[in-house]
C-alpha cells in the first residue's frame, strides 16, 4: 500500500499528491510515469511523474479529475493509501548536451513539462518556458516554472491572466526575436502538440513531445498505447512516452483517443453515484 503524505488542490479540477514510494523515488527520472489503482477493483491508469524526492522517498503526481478512476483517486485523503502504484515506467527524457531549450506546456500537461524544465535548469541549460491555460482559474505551477526558467511566458485563451493567445503565438515570437533553441519540448493536449510541431518544422527546430494514449499494462504487451511514428508502430509505454514530434501521426492519435469517450462518461457517472452514496 502506498500512503498519501500530502494532498493539495491546485485548481478546482486538478489535484497534487505526494505518494510514499521510496523504491520508485530512488530510480525515477523526468519523463517517466507510474500506473496506479486507487482501490482493488479500480481501473489501471498511467500518470507521468510530476516530481520526486529521493531523500523523503516520495513521488509527486498531478492529475485532472475527468473520469471514474481519477474521481476515485481524488476521494482519498492524506493518510489514506493507494492499492497499486507501479513504476517508474517508460524511458526518461533525454536532456544531455542541451544548452538552450523552449519547454511548452498546455493545461495539466504542465505537470509533465515542469520536472523536465527543472532538470534542464539544474544542468545549467537556459530554459524558456511557455505555459498555456484556458483561463486564470486553471493556472498551475506558476511559481515552480518561474524558479527554473530564465524566461516564462504565461498564456491564457481568454486573456484573464498573462498574455491572451496560444502557446504557439509566444513560441513563434521568441523564435523571431532571434532565440536559437537546441530543442523544443512540447507537452499538453494532442492538438496543441500537433500545432507546436507544425510551427517548429517550419523553422527546422527539433521537437520532442510526450504522448499519453490509452494504456493498460505499461509493458508493451496489450498494444493499447500504440502510435504511428515515422510510419512505424510504436508503443508509448516502452518506446516512449517521448517521441520526435515531427514524426508522430497526431491525427491518428487524436482519433484513437476518442474511441472510449462514451465508456469514460459512463464510468465517471458510475463513480460519481458510488461516491455520493458513500458520503451519505
Amino acid at each position: 500500500m502506498y500512503k498519501i503524505v500530502r494532498k493539495k488542490e491546485l485548481n478546482p479540477t486538478v489535484t497534487l499528491m505526494d505518494i510514499e514510494a521510496p523504491l520508485i523515488a530512488k530510480k525515477a527520472e523526468p519523463g517517466q510515469f507510474i500506473i496506479f489503482r486507487a482501490f482493488e477493483d479500480s481501473e489501471r491508469v498511467p500518470l507521468t511523474i510530476a516530481d520526486f524526492d529521493r531523500e523523503k522517498g516520495t513521488v509527486t503526481i498531478i492529475f485532472q479529475i475527468v473520469g471514474g478512476a481519477t474521481m476515485e483517486l481524488n476521494s482519498l485523503n492524506e493518510g489514506d493509501s493507494l492499492h497499486d502504484f507501479v513504476g517508474p515506467l517508460g524511458k526518461p527524457s533525454e536532456t544531455e548536451g542541451l544548452k538552450k531549450v523552449a519547454v511548452v506546456g498546455g493545461g495539466v500537461g504542465c505537470a509533465i513539462a515542469y520536472p523536465i524544465a527543472k532538470k534542464l535548469h539544474n544542468m545549467g541549460c537556459e530554459v524558456h518556458s511557455i505555459v498555456g491555460f484556458r483561463n486564470k482559474d486553471l493556472v498551475i505551477l506558476e511559481d515552480e516554472f518561474k524558479a527554473v526558467s530564465s524566461k516564462l511566458c504565461m498564456m491564457t485563451d481568454d486573456g484573464s491572466y498573462g498574455t491572451k493567445g496560444l502557446v504557439t503565438n509566444a513560441l513563434e515570437e521568441l523564435i523571431k526575436d532571434g532565440n536559437q533553441y537546441d530543442e523544443v519540448i512540447a507537452i499538453g493536449p494532442v492538438i496543441m502538440m500537433k500545432f507546436v510541431c507544425l510551427l517548429t518544422k517550419k523553422y527546422d527546430i527539433k521537437t520532442i513531445v510526450s504522448m499519453n494514449p490509452i494504456m493498460i499494462d505499461g509493458t508493451g504487451m496489450c498494444g493499447g498505447c500504440r502510435l504511428t511514428v515515422g510510419g512505424e508502430t510504436k508503443f508509448a509505454c516502452v518506446d516512449g512516452p517521448d517521441f520526435d514530434g515531427h514524426l508522430v501521426d497526431f491525427d491518428e492519435a487524436m482519433h484513437r483517443g476518442t474511441m472510449y469517450r462514451d465508456f469514460e462518461t459512463h464510468a465517471r457517472e458510475a463513480s460519481c453515484n458510488l461516491l455520493n452514496k458513500e458520503v451519505k
